[in-house]
């Protein structure tokens, strides 16, 4: 095998058709945006599509600096005209910003959004986690309705039922306003700081810059002294409390069962009221969350719009297809071309050419073995190529207008006129 020049970066990886990982798999993959798009339609919402890169400014005043991301894992750098970009690690902030930017709120009413986007992230790569990722999500702006989070809700359970994950947990939670979670900040470090002496280096750093932040801790130590501490919910407002049980109640009416948990606050500073995280099982991690998402009030009025409520999710194509490959799904790899053409002859060939132009401008996929002489290798490419019909092409079927229409999945074969062959494979003539 020869020596590489050139490698892929750490964290990344390429996508590719037939690849045997589902998570480099480009087909399975185009498979999966496609059915998250008609889901989001018929939901009712658009698609919005922001730059990869935004000012830096943007996401540290959104995510929050004190966050994991904006202090170790933004990929940002300065452009010749001395302007500070980030290669957008998350979504929310963009497309917020587009909202404003665009007049999208002058529209009125509820605007209903969604996105397929790549993601950047300086981060350890392990098991579903790459420092560049793509993330399918959604965005619902101009509604502060419990009623709404619980339709971004159940179109994100209901993508993965679509897709054959039904193996789920949804934890939920509501962090209340930057009001009650300043009184519980209070609490929750009175209740820490006797213990600071067993906490990580970062996890005091937490406490010390932002200590919502410790309850993100997978140290074992810090999450049974955190478990011990007061529930950020004991300090919702009465306003924050009756709109959370709202959501459960609309959640348990949809027949959508949901584990709460107090101290699920996600991994950003713009969240207020409901937060939820979609979890799978299946993945023997502590990263099992395949996506999450909550509603962000604030956020909109925060990057220079007017006050719009707005609640949106995130999920992670990576560690949706390590699920799916893990659980065995019924997923298949894209489907090869119907038609695949076998030509033997000096007459043949060009005709041939001829014909699968023809057979492409009617809609009908159709492949050749360019290069390839004997029949066999022909047909043993089409296999390959997992066609369903061979278009068999000699010098005697030249002279008669004829190919010989052959399925490679039902062992028959006919004598098709070439005028006829895209209506055969089109109009449903040919048999199975």
């Amino acid at each position: 095998m020869p020596q590489l020049k050139y490698q892929r970066p750490t964290g990344t990886h390429d996508l590719y058709p037939g690849a045997e990982r589902w998570v480099d798999d480009s087909d399975r993959r185009a498979a999966l945006v496609e059915t998250f798009r008609h889901l989001c339609r018929v939901y009712g919402y658009g698609e919005i599509r922001t730059p990869v890169f935004e000012a830096t400014d943007l996401f540290t005043r959104s995510i929050g600096e004190g966050t994991d991301i904006v202090s170790k894992e933004m990929y940002t750098f300065t452009t010749k005209g001395g302007d500070s970009l980030t290669l957008r690690p998350e979504s929310t902030a963009p497309v917020l910003r587009a909202f404003v930017e665009n007049g999208l709120h002058a529209r009125g009413g509820v605007t209903k959004l969604f996105y397929v986007a790549t993601h950047f992230r300086y981060e350890r790569p392990t098991k579903g986690r790459y420092r560049q990722h793509e993330q399918l999500g959604v965005e619902a702006l101009g509604s502060d309705d419990p009623a709404l989070d619980a339709e971004v809700i159940e179109l994100a359970l209901a993508f993965y039922r679509r897709i054959g994950i039904s193996e789920l947990t949804l934890k939920l939670n509501s962090v209340g306003s930057a009001l009650s979670r300043a009184a519980y900040l209070t609490a929750l470090k009175a209740h820490v700081e006797p213990h600071l002496g067993e906490f990580s280096e970062e996890g005091r750093a937490r406490f010390a810059h932002n200590p919502l932040r410790m309850l993100d801790t997978k140290n074992a130590r810090e999450l049974e002294i955190l478990r011990a501490a007061p529930a950020l919910t004991e300090y919702l407002s009465d306003e924050e409390r009756a709109h959370f049980e709202t959501l459960c109640r609309y959640l348990q009416d949809a027949g959508v069962p949901y584990d709460l948990d107090p101290y699920l606050v996600r991994g950003f500073d713009y969240y207020t009221k409901t937060a939820f995280e979609i979890q799978a099982p299946s993945i023997q991690t502590a990263q099992n969350a395949l996506g999450g998402g909550g509603r962000y009030n604030r956020l909109v009025s925060e990057i220079g719009g007017p006050n719009t409520p707005g609640i949106g999710f995130g999920l992670g194509i990576e560690r949706t297809l390590l699920v799916l490959q893990e659980i065995g799904a019924d997923m298949p790899p894209a489907p090869g071309p119907v038609a695949f053409l076998v030509t033997q002859g000096e007459r043949a060939r060009p005709v041939g050419v001829r014909i699968l132009a023809e057979l492409r401008a009617s809609g009908i996929s159709a492949d050749t073995a360019y290069g390839a002489s004997s029949m066999k290798a022909q047909l043993r490419a089409a296999d390959r190529a997992r066609a369903r019909y061979a278009v068999i092409l000699g010098d005697d079927e030249v002279a008669q207008d004829v190919v010989q229409l052959k399925s490679l999945t039902g062992g028959w074969q006919h004598a098709v006129p070439v005028a006829e062959i895209a209506e055969w494979l089109s109009g449903g003539r040919a048999p199975s």
